[in-house]
């Protein structure tokens, strides 16, 4: 998700980083769906993340509970982008703005198309989001013969893509209101505001425990959990160019059990599902054509159509080391949707024949995209190295 480019060193640091995040969620992604339908130990592995603890399930704690520390990353690296990074310059910020803006709407037109006056016409978010770590770690197979500002290209877009899959949520993903919870959260939120900007606290204590406060406020105010992790990471103190800001500092703690942590076993919990033996009707169903067209062929059409119109009318322009071809391969890689696109689909569908299929064919969808996207770009970097050679 973080784009700091503020050296090659830093973006390679990144990059390495996230192709291992991304090579460990497909190893957790097999094992977890060989498990799940194991003869031997299927049932009782799918029994351990159906576990009731307190009044969850394991699935439900770390879906709802640590997936709100993986939001909390989130938010703390859109901050730094808007002070420092790709976003901090809105003639810069506009290409993947407009790209992110395009891999947004027409996935979601797609699904909505296919879909109108169905009962799965909630799941119009699930071709919508972008999963960064499958997505760089694909893009980094291709080595120094990819452009680094293709690389911030398509890191900004998902940046950017993740937010907009938030507001998603927050909008169109919240059940009924209990008013009394959803102003206690804002009301914390509002301290936490306070004891930053007005105070200048840097102590990160009452920042940890007004989050968890606000959490718990959030889970039971009908607005999913999650958002709490984004509301919280907006009141941590940032100070632009300072590394040991608190901010910085968090970021730097959470990375690396996150991308190795909470999203591993989210990939472990959510993948626990039954494949049924006639799996491959169910692509003839609107909401499986939903999915696989919204990320396969909606993806790349609406990032390169939107960031053409965008560049042609000129409110931005495309960054030295990229051309139209390779931008046409970064929205291929777009199309690998996974973590927000299954955490969408638990939101979207109450039904488990709904739930199981669509994961099913968000795995199929970002298999393809990474495969095409791959090849593609492959093909146009070797083009282009024989052509200045």
């Amino acid at each position: 998700m973080r784009i700091n480019i503020l050296s090659g060193r830093t973006l390679r640091g990144f990059m390495e980083s996230e192709k291992s995040g991304g090579l460990v969620l497909i190893v957790c992604t097999i094992v977890s769906i060989l498990l799940a339908n194991s003869s031997w130990i299927g049932e009782q592995y799918r029994g351990i993340w159906e576990f009731g603890v307190g009044s969850h399930s394991i699935a439900e704690w770390i879906n709802d509970g640590l997936m709100a520390v993986f939001f909390l990353l989130v938010g703390l690296e859109l901050i730094q982008e808007i002070y420092e990074g790709e976003l901090s310059n809105i003639k810069r910020a506009m290409l993947p703005i407009s790209g992110a803006l395009g891999g947004m709407l027409v996935p979601a037109g797609i699904y909505m198309f296919l879909n109108h006056g169905t009962p799965t016409l909630s799941g119009f978010g699930i071709p919508m989001a972008t999963d960064i770590a499958f997505a760089l770690g694909i893009l980094s197979l291709l080595g120094n013969r990819v452009p680094t500002s293709l690389k911030v290209f398509l890191t900004a877009l998902a940046v950017i893509d993740d937010l907009g899959a938030i507001i998603v949520i927050a909008i169109f993903y919240t059940s009924s209101l209990s008013w009394v919870s959803l102003l206690m959260a804002l009301g914390i939120f509002v301290l936490l505001l306070l004891l930053n900007k007005k105070f200048h606290v840097n102590n990160m204590i009452p920042y940890i425990v007004g989050g968890i406060v606000m959490w718990y406020f959030m889970l039971n105010s009908g607005v999913h959990a999650t958002i709490a992790g984004v509301l919280l990471a907006i009141t941590i103190p940032f100070k632009k160019r300072e590394k040991r800001c608190m901010s910085n500092r968090w970021q730097h703690f959470l990375h690396y059990p996150i991308a190795f942590g909470v999203l591993p076993l989210f990939a472990l919990a959510n993948t626990a599902m039954i494949i049924e033996g006639n799996w491959d009707q169910s692509i003839g169903e609107p909401f499986a054509q939903g999915i696989l067209l919204g990320l396969i062929v909606g993806k790349p059409i609406g990032i390169t159509l939107f960031s053409f119109i965008f560049v042609k009318t000129g409110i931005c322009a495309l960054p030295r080391g990229i051309n139209w071809k390779g931008l046409l391969g970064a929205g291929m890689l777009g199309g690998i949707g996974f973590t927000m696109s299954i955490f969408i689909t638990l939101l979207a569908f109450d039904d488990i024949h709904y739930i199981n299929e669509s994961k099913l064919m968000i795995l199929l969808a970002s298999l393809a995209s990474g495969i095409i996207g791959y090849t593609w770009l492959n093909f146009v970097m070797k083009k282009e190295r024989e052509r200045i050679s």
